[in-house]
């Protein structure tokens, strides 16, 4: 077992460790706990938002962070599995934020390389928050996943599921930013 003789030293052996918790993820369109506003809220399915992704900026991400991956999703979905409302993936490392309405279906907000995957709703793009009525408000987790890969090579209908297993599997860090809505 090895014995440090101060944090510096530990640190210094596990970079990543130092900077892993500084992650953070915020938005201008809504605030954390906060519900939804109605630009953020699906059009369809009984539901009449805008269907507009949120502002999100993040900061301090782990060292060694080649790309980043954003989410969003509603654990509380009443699917046994919840459900994805955005993917976004092999977002350039040099990318620290996107704007209002990034999640447009024709990607052409998005940075250069980047991929949107389908949502539950079925086509890329995102799907704005839409719970079925009576249920108490459901949780949105909108999320940035800092990776150590530039690229996650995967063909642009792959499900959230599989963007999520392979993030698992390059994931530096993460910062979650959640929110609320229920009709």
């Amino acid at each position: 077992m090895r014995v440090f003789r101060s944090v510096a030293a530990a640190l210094a052996l596990f970079p990543l460790l130092s900077h892993a918790g500084d992650f953070k993820l915020t938005s201008t369109s809504f605030h954390a706990g906060a519900p939804l506003p109605l630009a953020q809220l699906y059009k369809g399915f009984g539901c009449s938002g805008g269907n507009v992704s949120p502002a999100l900026a993040w900061r301090d991400a782990p060292s060694g962070t080649k790309s980043f991956v954003v989410t969003a999703y509603d654990p509380d979905a009443p699917t046994g599995s919840g459900w994805w409302h955005w993917v976004v993936y092999n977002l350039p490392a040099t990318t620290s934020a996107l704007p209002e309405g990034a999640g447009r279906a024709d990607g052409t907000s998005l940075p250069a390389g980047a991929v949107q995957g389908p949502t539950d709703f079925g086509p890329p793009g995102f799907g704005g928050a839409c719970p079925p009525a009576g249920d108490q408000p459901h949780r949105y987790r909108f999320t940035v996943h800092a990776l150590k890969i530039e690229k996650l090579d995967l063909p642009p209908e792959a499900t959230p599921a599989m963007v999520g297993f392979m993030v698992h599997f390059n994931e530096l860090g993460k910062a979650t930013l959640e929110a609320k809505y229920g009709r």
